[in-house]
């Protein structure tokens, strides 16, 4: 049976959707409080929230953060602090992508991309640290993706982004690695069949003149040597498992879940 985390507080940023909700309903399922984080309308926050409850039995905020303005992340936090009385759990998971080539990447894009993959890790953790540092138990996970470990073409400003939340990750656990029960770890998965994924299938196999079923095999899983997408029930059991105490001696890992991709 799984660790059970009641009374502790968790906030999944980019939550509302994808591997974030999954995140957020494996931690929600294990007793946690928890905070959604995404930018969508109050109705359908109140919504998603209604059904976290009442599915789980636990409290579930929500904050429309803009992550690009450290002000509003700081906000969050402390927002979340007040609210709950506690933050033990941050996930640093929101993310956004764009494809280019390096001659032709636009500036906008690798500022943005930059500052939601890495530099909103950075302030938020900042933010959430000294509490859980005061109570000596806090777990703080992001979300690295193989590209933290490996880099594609045409991802530059991604690449870059991810293979910093590696560095960041290990920094921030060897700061705290005498700070009682306090961790941090990176989890790294490949690719994960979220509705993102699927509304991209049409458009590459029209670019490429192939049928979808070659997109899958061809394209997104020509790397990852299992020939299946990773589940999000696979990493939120991941992530659930990072906080417990059982995982207590688990910190400054950047941990694969990708089907053997990073393996080559």
């Amino acid at each position: 049976m799984a660790a059970s985390l009641k009374g502790r507080v968790a906030l999944i940023t980019g939550s509302t959707q994808g591997i974030g909700l999954g995140m957020l309903q494996g931690l929600a399922r294990a007793g946690a409080d928890v905070v959604m984080h995404g930018l969508v309308t109050p109705e359908q926050a109140r919504q998603k929230q209604a059904e976290i409850e009442g599915e789980y039995g636990v409290k579930c905020g929500h904050s429309a953060a803009n992550v690009m303005k450290p002000a509003e992340i700081r906000e969050m936090i402390q927002r979340v602090q007040q609210d709950f009385g506690r933050l033990d759990i941050l996930v640093n998971n929101v993310g956004i992508q764009y494809v280019s080539p390096v001659h032709t990447f636009p500036e906008d894009k690798w500022d943005a991309i930059i500052a939601v993959c890495l530099s909103s890790a950075f302030h938020s953790t900042k933010a959430a640290l000294p509490a859980m540092l005061e109570a000596k138990w806090g777990r703080i996970i992001n979300t690295g993706s193989m590209h933290a470990l490996v880099a594609s073409p045409y991802k530059s400003a991604y690449n870059a982004a991810k293979h910093g939340i590696a560095g960041f990750t290990k920094t921030v656990a060897l700061e705290t690695a005498q700070a009682g029960n306090v961790t941090c770890n990176a989890i790294c998965p490949g690719y994960v069949l979220t509705d993102l994924i699927r509304n991209q299938l049409e458009d590459t196999a029209k670019a490429r003149g192939i049928p979808k079923e070659k997109v899958v095999t061809d394209v997104l899983l020509a790397d990852q040597p299992t020939k299946r997408f990773v589940k999000v029930e696979e990493i939120a059991a991941l992530v659930r498992h990072l906080c417990s105490d059982d995982a207590a001696s688990i910190t400054g890992a950047c941990l694969s879940i990708d089907g053997g991709w990073t393996a080559r």
